[in-house]
């Protein structure tokens, strides 16, 4: 069982946007920029084009809405999105308000933010969605 499966279940505690029966979205705890969400299957699957062609395109159309909170709420030009895969064996995309390609820079240093940080964010998406 992957950590994102242990979230899904409600085992790990996470800082939630949204879900249906399919998908679950929420905070990563080390943001790139602040709004930084992941959007997860709830089937356990690593690479995100192993989904089945349904699976794929209701995981955007399930994306879009969080995204357009994401970019009302905090300053940006556009939410970014972004599938790199390599930390968490379970497939995943990154949405990241960015101004700039390097916005989505992996390679930089990603704090850890702070539960109280989480909540603002959380809150400022919550109230676009």
């Amino acid at each position: 069982m992957t950590i994102f499966s242990k979230i899904i279940a409600g085992q790990i505690p996470s800082f939630k946007i949204a879900e249906n029966e399919k998908f679950f979205a929420f905070l990563d705890i080390s943001p790139l920029r602040e709004g930084h969400t992941l959007v997860i299957p709830k089937t356990e699957v690593d690479n995100l084009f192993d989904l089945s062609d349904d699976y794929l395109s209701e995981l955007l159309v399930f994306a879009r809405p969080i995204a357009k909170a994401i970019e009302k709420a905090f300053h940006c030009n556009r939410c970014g999105i972004e599938v790199i895969g390599l930390d968490v064996p379970h497939a995943h995309v990154h949405l990241i308000p960015i101004n700039s390609a390097n916005d989505l820079n992996f390679t930089q240093h990603k704090p850890k933010a702070s539960d109280e940080q989480l909540k603002k964010v959380q809150e400022l998406i919550l109230q676009h969605l």
